[in-house]
């Protein structure tokens, strides 16, 4: 079981820790309904010195990443950072991931922990045939990601660092107090303002001090969890799997179909084109049952359409909610279904899945 550099922090805090994408991770400390509500309404920190990165560089750099990532990075200016997913033939999912724009011959990848050596052989096996160097620095950075309204202004106070330059989904490459590089971006996977901050593992672990010392709420991955599903913001090994496509999901306007060829275009055109069979969509429940991940979705008649990919009791919102894969003749706002809870089956509704309003900054 892999480690990051502020376990000891974490144990000695009395997290809750549980394995998540081959590290020991934080659950939760007070407990994940305070967390959610702190980011919510002031501000809390995450270590997610799990994720991985993966640098892009060489004079085919832009070429390289536009033929294995959905978005379209040549167009962006440097400073941008773009979210997207890499694909099979088949239109699957690889992963999904943030591709942060340096110059035209450099990218820096942030990919899921789960999927770190999968997706760095995968990079490097297609890279043979462009002039492009693909390095592994997923040993190298430790992130903390800063989330809430609150979130600029903790920054400034305890860190010193001023992020008030920065507009949603861009970033800027600043230097610690040794001279260290560090990234600072501004994105998050709450629904939230909040901020990304990616440098060595000695300046993350001070900076992870100044925030406890100030005050700052730990939080772990279970409200990260229970924030992201509010906001409508999908899981890799959830709602994205190799064999549910960006349209399934319903991000496919994450895949720019329009540009040059990439992996997996033509799956999604045709898609496009043709429609698909299944769809992610959410769900209301009624009742006191509470939907879990692969739970059973029936329609009206009983008969199976699809599966729980996410479900809670809604902190924020106080409902039963959740997001499900679903036949796509009952994937219209308003369906009437059905939720196998053990033996028990209880009605719900299809709704949009963003069942929070994000409140980013513009």
């Amino acid at each position: 079981m892999k480690k990051t550099c502020l376990h000891p922090q974490h144990t000695a805090q009395g997290a809750l820790m549980s394995p998540f994408g081959g590290f020991d991770m934080p659950i939760s400390y007070e407990g994940i309904e305070a967390e959610h509500r702190a980011v919510r309404t002031s501000v809390g920190v995450f270590d997610v010195s799990h994720m991985g990165e993966v640098l892009i560089t060489g004079d085919q750099a832009t070429m390289f990443v536009n033929y294995i990532f959905t978005g379209d990075v040549a167009p962006l200016e440097p400073g941008k950072v773009v979210y997207g997913m890499m694909l099979n033939d088949n239109g699957g999912v690889v992963d999904d991931l943030l591709v942060y724009k340096r110059d035209d011959n450099e990218y820096f990848l942030v990919i899921n922990a789960a999927n770190i050596d999968k997706d760095v052989s995968w990079i490097k096996s297609h890279a043979d045939k462009y002039d492009v160097t693909v390095d592994d620095q997923c040993d190298y950075w430790a992130e903390l990601a800063i989330q809430g309204p609150s979130a600029e202004k903790t920054i400034a106070d305890v860190l010193g660092i001023d992020g008030s330059d920065l507009a949603f989904y861009t970033f800027k490459d600043l230097k610690a107090s040794d001279g260290s590089p560090m990234v600072l971006s501004r994105t998050g996977y709450t629904g939230e303002d909040g901020f990304e901050l990616y440098a060595e593992p000695h300046i993350i672990v001070e900076m992870w001090r100044r925030l406890m010392d100030a005050g700052v709420a730990p939080c772990g991955l279970g409200c990260r969890d229970t924030l992201r599903f509010e906001a409508g913001l999908p899981l890799y090994g959830d709602e994205l799997t190799d064999t549910i496509t960006p349209v399934e999901a319903g991000l496919g306007m994450f895949a720019k179909v329009d540009k040059e060829g990439f992996i997996g275009r033509e799956a999604l055109v045709a898609q496009k084109s043709e429609g698909v069979k299944q769809k992610v969509v959410g769900l209301e429940v009624e009742g006191r049952a509470i939907p879990r991940h692969g739970y059973d979705v029936l329609d009206a008649e009983g008969n199976k359409v699809g599966v729980i990919t996410t479900g809670y009791h809604s902190i924020t919102l106080d409902r039963n909610l959740a997001m499900a894969l679903v036949d796509a003749r009952c994937a219209a706002l308003g369906t009437p279904l059905q939720v196998q809870v053990r033996r028990k089956v209880f009605p719900a509704t299809v709704i949009k899945k963003r069942f929070y309003t994000p409140n980013y900054k513009k």
